[in-house]
């Protein structure tokens, strides 16, 4: 009853996988080398860089629930199948799309952002902002880079003047995002619970702390 027929886009999508390996569910490096051909001066995934901007060329810095809100699923899905061929649309029109694949490609990440071995470091400097800014100076060097990208981004939505229309501020932009970017490897609930409260406090420090002028140019 449920199962629909896949469409044409998506058995050619299918059989194309198998040749070209999804920007999704890969690792970063992965992802670098198979734009090297493409995009050889670029210092970032261009995965990050398209879906980031089109957030920002379609106005989602003035939209409400921003990140939280998401697009519709069918839609997002289509323009996965479009990334994957290292095309964007130009028919979008709701931010919402490319913000919600955006997650999901951070989300989706073989590793996340913030290697495993960060993450102790994470949570136990959720409180302390320079020590935060430390553990980032810590990550190799492509980590770093689209960390800090991805909070550079960020602190343009918690400027007060988005704020107001977006109504996500820095701690709403901090819980959704948090766990696209650590990944607490416990399966105690108590630990979980309890990390997940740090895992947010410890990115809204870099939201709020973090020096990402060196980004301007890289955008």
């Amino acid at each position: 009853q449920g199962l629909r027929k896949p469409t044409v886009e998506e058995i050619a999508h299918a059989r194309n996988a198998i040749m070209t390996p999804s920007l999704f569910g890969s690792s970063l490096e992965e992802i670098m080398l198979r734009q090297q051909d493409m995009y050889p001066g670029s210092k970032l995934p261009w995965v990050q860089t398209q879906l980031s901007q089109q957030v920002l060329a379609l106005g989602g810095e003035q939209t409400e629930g921003i990140f939280r809100v998401p697009g519709d699923i069918d839609e997002v899905n289509a323009l996965k199948l479009q990334v994957d061929q290292w095309r964007i649309p130009s028919s979008l029109s709701d931010p919402n799309i490319p913000a919600s694949l955006l997650k999901l490609w951070y989300r989706e990440l073989e590793e996340p952002v913030i290697p495993q071995q960060f993450y102790k470091e994470c949570i136990s400097n959720y409180e302390n902002p320079d020590a935060a800014v430390a553990v980032v100076q810590h990550l190799p060097e492509l980590n770093r880079l689209v960390l800090c990208y991805l909070i550079h981004f960020l602190q343009i939505f918690a400027q007060p003047s988005n704020v107001g229309r977006t109504k996500m501020d820095v701690n709403n932009l901090a819980m959704v995002m948090a766990p696209n970017c650590l990944r607490c490897q416990s399966d105690d609930p108590r630990v979980i619970f309890e990390n997940t409260r740090k895992e947010m406090s410890f990115l809204r420090m870099l939201i709020v702390h973090l020096d990402t002028s060196c980004m301007e140019g890289l955008l």
